[in-house]
């Protein structure tokens, strides 16, 4: 995971006039070193290994990650119905492999998409935003424990 430094945040929040803030550096360290997390995720890691956890609670958390993204320090992206997930911005250059059956999220080169945004592009004119595509489906090994089952046994049961 692409580290963005306490410094890298200090420097883009005074470039426009803003603090940065120990709750902001806190939760910048929680997307860092979490990956792909959701605000409550967040929100538990900071709590759970900040010294400033009792000023921080869930909506601090939410507009320090919306402040953060509109100076381009994280980006989310939906990898679920549920909250949006975060991850620092140096880090979107992939796609986001999210298994349906396990809950697993991995990520793929985001040139694999290239050729879906271009024949988008070219068919409807719709300039696809490939920083926020997520992909659904069965990891491989959820993919092999259906066929397992499909066969009438599990792995377990065939060693």
């Amino acid at each position: 995971m692409a580290q963005v430094t306490a410094q890298a945040l200090d420097q883009a929040l005074r470039e426009r006039g803003l603090r940065a803030t120990p709750q902001r550096r806190s939760v910048l360290r929680a997307v860092t070193e979490l990956g792909h997390a959701t605000p409550e995720e967040v929100c538990d890691f900071v709590q759970t290994e900040s010294a400033e956890a009792g000023s921080v609670n869930l909506s601090t958390v939410y507009r320090a990650l919306e402040l953060m993204e509109k100076i381009g320090v994280v980006s989310h992206t939906h990898l679920t119905h549920g909250s949006p997930t975060y991850q620092v911005a140096s880090h979107v250059n992939h796609l986001h492999l999210v298994c349906r059956g396990c809950g697993s999220i991995t990520e793929a080169d985001l040139e694999l998409a290239h050729p879906l945004a271009e024949a988008v592009r070219h068919s409807s004119g719709f300039e696809t935003d490939l920083a926020h595509l997520s992909l659904h489906g069965l990891c491989g090994g959820c993919r092999d424990g259906e066929r397992d089952e499909a066969r009438g046994g599990t792995r377990e049961q065939e060693r």
